[in-house]
């Protein structure tokens, strides 16, 4: 068993914050760790993703497509993910990052991650299989074309509600 930094022993922090209750962030992203099937996702991306012994080793494969999972959930850009991971726990529980140990991978390794899903067309399809998990155990959300909508719906609601109660401020 591999030993727990202090990094991940913080971000535990269950005696630390016996007050803590779980954010709409914390259960979506158990949700999600429960019901995605990370490994058979993995499996479709594996055979474009970069093996070790060509210059500085890759990033482990699902750790990548989870950041994915999260930047595309959560609407953020390269560099926003990259910050969101180094200052949410949550984030970095569901990422598999050990801040004690290692580096949250930088903005320009996820640009490259994303790349490479695009330029072999595996994007849509890894949010479609998502998709259809969520719709058969009723989570599923579509947008306006009928399409599967990745974003965790309840984060945009809160966007939504704050832009109202900003909008109600202004006039």
């Amino acid at each position: 068993m591999k030993q727990q930094t202090l990094a991940v022993a913080a971000d535990q922090n269950a005696q630390y914050e016996q007050y803590r209750r779980p954010t709409k962030r914390d259960v979506f992203l158990a949700t999600m760790e429960e019901i995605v099937s990370w490994a058979e996702l993995c499996a479709v991306i594996e055979p474009h993703y970069p093996k070790p012994g060509n210059g500085r080793p890759p990033v482990g494969l699902e750790r990548m497509l989870r950041m994915y999972f999260v930047q595309q959930w959560f609407n953020l850009a390269d560099a926003a993910c990259e910050d969101a991971l180094l200052d949410s726990t949550a984030l970095r529980r569901f990422a598999g990052i050990d801040l004690g140990s290692e580096r949250v991978p930088d903005a320009t390794t996820l640009l490259k991650f994303r790349r490479l899903l695009e330029t072999h067309k595996l994007g849509e399809g890894l949010f479609a299989k998502v998709g259809d998990v969520l719709q058969a155990r009723g989570l599923g959300h579509r947008d306006d074309r009928g399409r599967h909508d990745h974003r965790c719906p309840e984060f945009h609601e809160e966007q939504g509600q704050e832009a109202r109660s900003g909008d109600a401020l202004v006039h």
